[in-house]
């Protein structure tokens, strides 16, 4: 994802983000700005535990990288609700 740019960040993370948010339910909470915050994030997330068993992300394509967005941001979501659910 390193190679799409800061406005492919922008985009893929904005559209993962929010995909991601209608996948945990949390849509209602976040505007387009946290959803490109959490797509952007879910893709470093995603990317760095594909790294972690030796897939290579770098050159996997579009489609791969919105994924590895998408994955993250899920991941990262669902985190954020088991910490906010135990107070």
């Amino acid at each position: 994802m390193l190679g799409l740019g800061i406005i492919g960040w922008i985009i893929i993370g904005g559209l993962a983000g929010w995909i991601g948010s209608k996948i945990m339910g949390t849509d209602e909470q976040q505007g387009i700005f946290l959803n490109i915050v959490v797509g952007v994030v879910g893709g470093l997330i995603g990317g760095f535990l594909l790294n972690l068993v030796g897939v290579d992300v770098e050159g996997a394509g579009i489609i791969f990288s919105f994924l590895t967005c998408l994955a993250g941001a899920v991941i990262l979501l669902w985190l954020l609700r088991l910490v906010t659910s135990r107070r």
